[in-house]
């Protein structure tokens, strides 16, 4: 399908600075621009880009004022990224939908199925189990016994979801993710250690994404609770009785210990640990591989293992690599004072 520059802009809210008819059918990098594709520029160290970019559609922020002549047409709107997501979801929902139960499926005959499904060939769905309308499994999603899955989620390959765990709507749960393992619950013994029954569940709440492989552990007793919004990257793990606050984001390798609670609307970067049973404030800010073993407070920005205010970690981290120079200083300063100890004595 193609679109002209005067629909895209205003679907989205925005000003045509040059051709209005100029049309667009697909959707490129800026420094890959190709005639006939739709770009973005929000990122400074891309400018130089829009120059030269083949692009006939380039979406910037109302603020970009260039400083030479462009060939392609922009469309000026507040948020170049947020705009393109708008239109790359437009796109996306555009795309025909499978439905349909093949007929290399398993499902039980005590599972509840929604209207316009799509489960694929070797997908399971277990005793009791219910998945909600618009929904979609692929080739080896499973869901067990009693667990449920809301509207217009998707299960992709190898997704799984234990027994009597609950999936919300407008889900996605990547290749590989588990919902529902054991968490890590074991009593020490003379014998060794003795598995401790998980007999809570885990939930994930409406418009939550899973990454692949990344596993959301059901609680000892309760419920580990992932809450609405959340973006979970891949290769992330979060424990037993663990709370998610709404609408916070982690990149990949977090790991979140047992019980912990984390508050809405917070963003962790790559290799964020945190220890069980403390609690994370809202709107904290982790830089990468942060080591978070205390409380939080709402607000916070930390970096560092142990994790701590970043104004204090970025001072710490221009000391540390003077370290070396003022080790031969210190031993320099040592030596002086010895003699003049010596000739003090004297």
């Amino acid at each position: 399908m193609e679109f002209s520059a005067k629909q895209i802009a205003e679907y989205i809210q925005g000003t045509i600075v040059g051709d209005e008819n100029a049309t667009v059918h697909t959707f490129a990098k800026i420094e890959e621009g190709i005639p006939g594709a739709i770009s973005f520029l929000s990122n400074p160290k891309y400018t130089h880009y829009i120059y030269d970019t083949q692009s006939s559609i380039v979406l910037v922020n109302k603020d970009f004022i260039p400083e030479k002549e462009i060939k392609a047409t922009l469309i000026k709107v507040d948020n170049a990224y947020e705009s393109l997501a708008k239109l790359l979801n437009l796109y996306e929902m555009s795309k025909p939908k499978k439905t349909g139960i093949d007929s290399l499926a398993y499902i039980a005959p005590t599972a509840k199925i929604g209207q316009n499904v799509y489960i694929a060939p070797f997908a399971y769905v277990g005793d009791g189990a219910e998945i909600g309308d618009n929904t979609s499994l692929h080739p080896h999603a499973t869901v067990e016994s009693s667990a449920k899955v809301g509207n217009n989620c998707i299960l992709y390959p190898h997704a799984t979801l234990y027994h009597d765990c609950r999936v919300g709507n407008n889900c996605i749960l990547h290749a590989g993710s588990v919902v529902g393992a054991d968490g890590f619950g074991f009593a020490p013994s003379p014998e060794g250690y003795e598995k401790i029954p998980q007999i809570g569940i885990a939930i994930l709440e409406d418009n939550v994404e899973i990454g692949a492989n990344t596993c959301v552990d059901r609680a000892t007793m309760g419920a580990t609770i992932v809450r609405k919004g959340v973006k979970l990257d891949n290769l992330i793990q979060i424990a037993h009785n663990v709370e998610v606050g709404s609408h916070t984001v982690m990149a990949s390798q977090v790991g979140i210990a047992g019980s912990t609670k984390v508050g809405e609307w917070c963003m962790f970067g790559g290799q964020v640990g945190l220890a069980g049973h403390i609690k994370v404030g809202d709107k904290v800010n982790c830089g990468a591989q942060a080591g978070i073993a205390n409380n939080v407070k709402s607000g916070s920005t930390i970096m560092g293992s142990p994790a701590f205010e970043v104004k204090g970690f970025m001072k710490s981290s221009a000391a540390f690599k003077k370290l070396p120079e003022m080790y031969l200083e210190l031993n320099a300063l040592k030596k002086e004072l010895e003699e003049l100890k010596k000739q003090i004595n004297k």
